[in-house]
């Protein structure tokens, strides 16, 4: 995210966040900058897992879910929020690993009309980690398919409205529709790392 969240809340016609973090990268389990009900807001980049110790039985440190694959929003873990609490994720672009593992590098992906763009996302309250989002994923399409079997859905126009405010079925056809803009392609040497 490249974008401050002034100039987020300009493209979407939101009210600014009160605080928010700065443009940088978001990391799952980092906060990241979300629309919700006409606001910026800054929530928490994943739902929270919380997993035991296979050798004690002990609670882990809980895992960041951040993204939710279209197939699986029915499910428990994802099926309130899908059905209440949808919001829009703005990007600038996003990163996916490639290459050998070991030794994968970050592509990242852009949209080559626009410098700031909607993907679509679920929200939730959580005890560990307050508000958080997590984006929502489909089968990859044209130029992003060449790079990851899946991409977040990307929202263009009234698709904004519809997911936020539309009904579930609308929603998920949204999640439906492959997209159909061309996709930047940007394959660096930059190591891949999922945190700094």
């Amino acid at each position: 995210m490249t974008k401050s969240s002034t100039e987020v809340a300009g493209l979407f016609n939101a009210a600014p966040a009160a605080a928010s973090n700065a443009p940088g990268e978001i990391y799952p389990g980092y906060p990241g900058l979300v629309v919700v009900d006409g606001s910026i807001r800054s929530m928490v980049w994943g739902f929270p897992l919380s997993l035991k110790s296979k050798k004690t039985g002990q609670p882990l440190k809980p895992k960041p879910v951040n993204n939710a694959r279209t197939d699986k929003l029915s499910q428990f873990f994802w099926r309130d929020s899908f059905e209440k609490r949808r919001c829009l994720i703005p990007l600038t672009e996003w990163a996916e690993a490639e290459g050998a593992r070991g030794s994968m590098t970050r592509t990242w992906l852009s949209l080559l009309d626009a410098e700031l763009f909607a993907v679509a996302g679920v929200w939730r309250s959580s005890d560990e980690w307050g508000d958080c989002y997590s984006m929502v994923m489909k089968d990859g399409t044209g130029a992003a398919a060449e790079v990851h079997s899946r991409m977040p859905v990307i929202l263009r126009g009234d698709q904004c409205r519809v997911w936020e405010e539309g009904s579930a079925e609308a929603a998920l056809q949204l999640c439906k529709q492959p997209y159909a803009g061309e996709i930047a392609i940007d394959q660096t040497a930059t190591p891949w790392a999922r945190r700094p």
